[in-house]
């Protein structure tokens, strides 16, 4: 019984949420871990038969194990997906996760710097070397439109649309989607072509990658965190910057000027976290004027 329904839930993830492989393991991972539990204490019960008591005893039973409280909450979400989703499927009438609530959690928030530090950073690259224009325009881009660092190493000549102010990002799982960028990127991006990648001599297989190393390649993860790593420490000694700090004072300072949370949500390609949201589809316009009006380098 509990096989048949896995294998439902593995579609509905792969097809209706489209999500990688990654993420479908660790949902259905979730979804054994209470399988198993109810095997190892004798209950005799399909998916159908849980509720909330079998739902209080397994995460007492994780507790024991001293499973950790973050643990813990990503296995609840995991459990409230699946039977949301046999909600759907008309499987279950009452859903036992209604009233569970997750573990509270002890969270660091990243760093955001402010408006004013931005602009200390930007200010403290030279412009005139090379390898400092390409830096400006990576800094830039990674402001104005939140990418992960796996994203902008990956971005290419031909997804950019800077003539109507947006990028194509290929996010996680291969996920692709339109992100409006900034007059202030698009201005140092077109700097570095003209004056930097223009005259590079690129290494084969680089040639669609916009930023590129010294030696024409596409640059690595590990060095857009030295690149920042390396900026901030003479601009803003104070802060612990990485690459992530500036996607998340992206979203940061668009929230707190009154931008929609759905527009920043899909903007910077989290997954949505309920059925409605994974069927939104902000209209492409509306992101540009969220970007012009409430991002302060628009």
């Amino acid at each position: 019984m509990w096989k048949f329904y896995l294998n439902d839930y593995y579609s509905y993830l792969k097809l209706e949420r489209s999500l990688s492989e990654n993420s479908i393991s660790a949902y259905l991972n979730d979804v054994k871990k209470l399988r198993n539990f109810i095997k190892i204490k004798k209950i005799r019960s399909d998916p159908k038969k849980i509720d909330i008591v079998i739902i209080n005893d397994f995460l007492e039973y994780l507790n024991e194990l001293g499973i950790s409280s973050f643990s813990q909450a990503r296995i609840v979400s995991g459990l409230k997906s699946f039977f949301k989703f046999l909600i759907l499927e008309e499987k279950i009438s009452k859903d036992p996760m209604d009233l569970i609530e997750s573990p509270k959690l002890k969270r660091k928030l990243p760093e955001v710097l402010s408006l004013d530090d931005i602009n200390v950073l930007l200010g403290s690259i030279d412009l005139s070397t090379m390898e400092g224009v390409r830096n400006r325009a990576i800094i830039e881009t990674l402001y104005s439109s939140g990418l992960r660092a796996s994203e902008l190493i990956n971005l290419s000549i031909q997804n950019l649309f800077l003539d109507v102010g947006f990028i194509k990002v290929i996010g996680k799982g291969s996920k692709e989607r339109l992100v409006p960028i900034g007059k202030y990127a698009i201005k140092h991006i077109q700097m570095y072509k003209n004056e930097y990648r223009k005259n590079k001599k690129i290494k084969k297989g680089n040639e669609g990658f916009l930023f590129l190393n010294r030696y024409g390649r596409k640059l690595s993860r590990e060095m857009i965190f030295l690149i920042v790593k390396e900026i901030s420490k003479k601009s803003l000694s104070n802060k612990n910057v990485s690459p992530h700090t500036f996607r998340h004072s992206f979203a940061t300072h668009l929230i707190e000027g009154g931008a929609d949370l759905r527009a920043v949500q899909e903007m910077l390609g989290h997954e949505s976290i309920t059925t409605t949201e994974i069927y939104t589809h902000l209209d492409r316009e509306y992101l540009k004027q969220v970007i012009k009006e409430f991002h302060p380098r628009s």
